[in-house]
C-alpha cells in the first residue's frame, strides 16, 4: 500500500476503530435515545389503545401517519436516486458522499415503514398484507393501498440495504485487518464475507454494485409514484391530478439532496473530513440543491396554472389549500423549500457550514409542510355540509413523529461511530488515478 493510500485508510478507519469518540457524540446519542424511548412509548400506546389516540377522524382519516410516511419516503428516494446516479456515472462526488447518502436512504425508509404498519390499528396482524397461502384462503385485497405499501416498503428496504451493504464490503475487510481486538476483527470479518481483495473479488463486487444501483432507478420512480397513486384512488378531487407523481418525485429529490447536504457539512465539520468532503464537493451539492429547489418552484407555479385552467372541483380544492384554514402551511412550504434555497446563488452561502445546515433543514421542513398541505389541506374541502371540519395532531402523533426523527438520528450516529462514512476503496482508487495521470 502506498503512503497516500495508507494515509487515506488511516484517517477514515481510525474513526470507527477508536475506543473513544468524544462527549459530543455521546450527548447526541443520549438525546436521540430519549426520542427513541418516546417513539417506543407512543407505539405501545397506539398498540394498546388504538389509533383513537391520534387526531384523525372523518373526513381527516389521514393525519400525521401518512404525512410522515410520505415525508420519510421522499428523503429515502431522493438520497437513493442521488447515490445510485453517482455510482453509475462514476462521478468524483461519489467518493465523498455516497456512503452516507446510502445510509440516509436506508435509515429513512426504516422510519417510513413504521407508519403504515401502525396505521393498520392492529399492527400485530401486519403479515396479513403478505400474499401467502393462508389456510382459510383469505388473500390480501390488492386494490387496497395498504397492500401497495407492503410491496413498496419491502422492495425499497431490500434494494437500499443491498446498495449500502455491497458498497461497504471492501471497507469492512479493511477494518477487519486493522482492528486490534479479536472480537472486533471477528465481527467485521463476518460481514466482510471473506473479502481478500483479489481480482476476482473486485470484478464481482463492481458488477454487483452497479447492478444494484441500476435497480434503484426504476424503484425510485415506482415508489414515489405509488405514494401519489394512493391519493389518486380516493374520492378527493385535488388528489386526482396527473401532476401528483411528478410533484412527489421532484420534491422528494430536493428533500433527499438537502438531507445529504446537511449530513455532509456536519460530518465535514464534526469529524474534520475536509480532505475527503472538500469545498468543491460541498459547492456542487449546494448547486444541486438549488437546482432541485427551482424545479420545486416550477411545480408550484404549474399547480396554480393547472387549477386556473381546469376549473370545477379541482380548482376549488386547490385554491382552498391556498386560501383556507391550512393556507399558512402551503405558503410556508413554498418559502422554506423554494425561496430560502435561493441563498445558494451565492458561493459563500454554499460553502458555509451554517448556510448548509440552515438550507438543509429549511428544505426538509418545507417539504414536510407541503405533505401536510396536500394530505390535510386536500381533505379540507368537503362536499357534505354535515361532516365536521378541522384537524389537529395529538401529543401521541407528535411524539411518534419526533420519535422517528430520534430513530433516524440514532441510526446515523451509530453508523458514524462503527462504520466508515467515507468510501476508502473509492478514495484510494481516485487518488491512485490522479497520481498516475
Amino acid at each position: 500500500m502506498t503512503s497516500d493510500a495508507q494515509a487515506v485508510t488511516s484517517r477514515v478507519a481510525d474513526v470507527p476503530l477508536s475506543p473513544h469518540f468524544g462527549w459530543a457524540w455521546w450527548l447526541a446519542l443520549l438525546a436521540s435515545g430519549g426520542l427513541v424511548a418516546l417513539l417506543g412509548y407512543t407505539l405501545i400506546s397506539v398498540t394498546i389503545i388504538g389509533v383513537g389516540v391520534w387526531g384523525v377522524n372523518i373526513p381527516y382519516v389521514w393525519g400525521f401517519d401518512l404525512i410522515n410516511y410520505a415525508w420519510w419516503i421522499g428523503i429515502a428516494n431522493g438520497a437513493s436516486l442521488f447515490a445510485a446516479t453517482l455510482v453509475l456515472r462514476r462521478h468524483d462526488l461519489r467518493t465523498a458522499v455516497n456512503r452516507f447518502a446510502e445510509g440516509v436512504a436506508l435509515f429513512a425508509v426504516i422510519c417510513a415503514g413504521i407508519f403504515p404498519i401502525f396505521h393498520l390499528g392492529r399492527p400485530w396482524l401486519f403479515y396479513w398484507t403478505f400474499p401467502y397461502p393462508a389456510t382459510f384462503q383469505v388473500w390480501p385485497q390488492f386494490r387496497s393501498t395498504l397492500t401497495w405499501d407492503f410491496w413498496a416498503i419491502s422492495t425499497h428496504v431490500i434494494v437500499t440495504s443491498l446498495l449500502w451493504y455491497v458498497g461497504l464490503i471492501p471497507d469492512l475487510a479493511t477494518l477487519r485487518d486493522r482492528a486490534r481486538r479479536p472480537i472486533v476483527q471477528r465481527i467485521y470479518g463476518i460481514f466482510a464475507l471473506g473479502w481478500r481483495g483479489s481480482v476476482r473479488h473486485w470484478a464481482y463486487h463492481q458488477r454487483a454494485y452497479r447492478l444494484v444501483a441500476i435497480l434503484v432507478l426504476p424503484l425510485i420512480l415506482i415508489m414515489q409514484s405509488t405514494v401519489a397513486f394512493e391519493f389518486a384512488v380516493t374520492l378527493v378531487p385535488d388528489w386526482h391530478e396527473t401532476r401528483q407523481p411528478l410533484h412527489f418525485v421532484a420534491t422528494g429529490l430536493a428533500q433527499g439532496l438537502s438531507i445529504v447536504l446537511l449530513v455532509a457539512v456536519l460530518l465535514r465539520w464534526g469529524l474534520r473530513l475536509g480532505r475527503y468532503i472538500d469545498e468543491g464537493d460541498v459547492d456542487l451539492l449546494g448547486k444541486l440543491v438549488l437546482a432541485s429547489a427551482l424545479v420545486s418552484g416550477y411545480l408550484y407555479i404549474d399547480e396554480i396554472a393547472s387549477a386556473l385552467l381546469s376549473g370545477g372541483l379541482a380548482q376549488e380544492a386547490t385554491f382552498a389549500r391556498m386560501t383556507g384554514e391550512y393556507a399558512g402551511l402551503y405558503w410556508t412550504a413554498i418559502v422554506y423549500s423554494v425561496v430560502i434555497p435561493q441563498l445558494f446563488w451565492f458561493r459563500a452561502a454554499r460553502l458555509s457550514t451554517v448556510g448548509g445546515v440552515f438550507v438543509g433543514i429549511a428544505i426538509g421542513v418545507g417539504i414536510w409542510f407541503d405533505r401536510f398541505s396536500i394530505i390535510v389541506g386536500g381533505l379540507q374541502t368537503d362536499y357534505l355540509p354535515s361532516i365536521g371540519r378541522g384537524y389537529s395532531p395529538t401529543l401521541s402523533e407528535t411524539g411518534l413523529f419526533l420519535g422517528t426523527i430520534g430513530l433516524f438520528a440514532a441510526l446515523l450516529l451509530l453508523f458514524v461511530r462503527f462504520l466508515p462514512v467515507i468510501s476508502m476503496f473509492e478514495t484510494r482508487h481516485d487518488e491512485h488515478e490522479e497520481k498516475s495521470s
